[in-house]
């Protein structure tokens, strides 16, 4: 990717794959702008590398909206907008209605407003991108986690429609991985049970999801795909 002077907005990038995707736009060149919600350790870290941090609390049309325009305060234009963002809220018994809610807003509401609302920053800068982070998960549904995998289907259907409606001047595409890092408390038979469902077998980091990205923002001719990086679960 060249270096430009309209910056990249990546949600949800205060840990994990957001923050090494921040990190490694900004080693290569891009301005940064992130959305975060809680004060972590990676939040301190992006400040300090010299990216923009803008408070977003995606749970509500109005906090959204918030959001959209405390971004405006800060550019006037945008390379590309990342979608990273995400929530998993556990669906138990007489909290469902809540948690899909909460999990609508952060999966499908605010990628939606702010693609709607952002269009005319994008506008300002060629080539211009959106990518939205979904889940491998889409691919076979999920009996544990109804809501979760629904809404992040809902955003693999926005990946299309927002492609046929920017085209051709916003490419917008998708990433869709399955595991990417285990939690430090995850016990070996947990962590060997997950590996053995990909054909690859690996936990690869979130260096993957960062080549996917650059492969996204870099080529002229891919618009309304989302990329499968789940180690092959696929032909396991």
């Amino acid at each position: 990717m060249t270096s430009t002077a309209a910056p990249i907005l990546i949600t949800g990038a205060g840990q994990r794959v957001g923050l090494h995707c921040a990190q490694r736009l900004l080693e290569d060149g891009h301005p940064v702008i992130f959305s975060y919600r809680s004060e972590r350790p990676g939040v301190q870290t992006l400040l300090d590398l010299g990216a923009t941090a803008v408070f977003a609390d995606f749970s509500s049309e109005a906090s959204i909206l918030a959001f959209i325009g405390e971004l405006k305060n800060h550019t006037d234009s945008l390379r590309a907008i990342v979608h990273n963002a995400s929530e998993w809220q556990v669906e138990t018994p007489g909290s469902e209605a809540a948690a899909f809610t909460r999990m609508f807003n952060v999966h499908m509401l605010a990628p939606y407003l702010i693609n709607l609302h952002c269009a005319d920053l994008l506008k300002r800068s060629s080539p211009a991108d959106i990518v939205h982070i979904s889940d491998d998960v889409t691919r076979r549904g999920s009996s544990k986690h109804i809501g979760y995998c629904a809404s992040k289907a809902g955003l693999d259907s926005l990946t299309l429609s927002f492609a046929a409606k920017y085209a051709p001047g916003i490419k917008v595409n998708g990433i869709a991985p399955a595991l990417l890092l285990f939690n430090p408390d995850d016990d070996a038979a947990y962590r060997a049970r997950v590996l053995a469902k990909s054909a690859l077998g690996i936990e690869p980091g979130s260096e993957v999801i960062y080549q996917s990205l650059r492969y996204l923002l870099d080529n002229p001719y891919v618009t309304g795909t989302t990329l499968t990086v789940n180690g092959g679960r696929h032909v396991k």
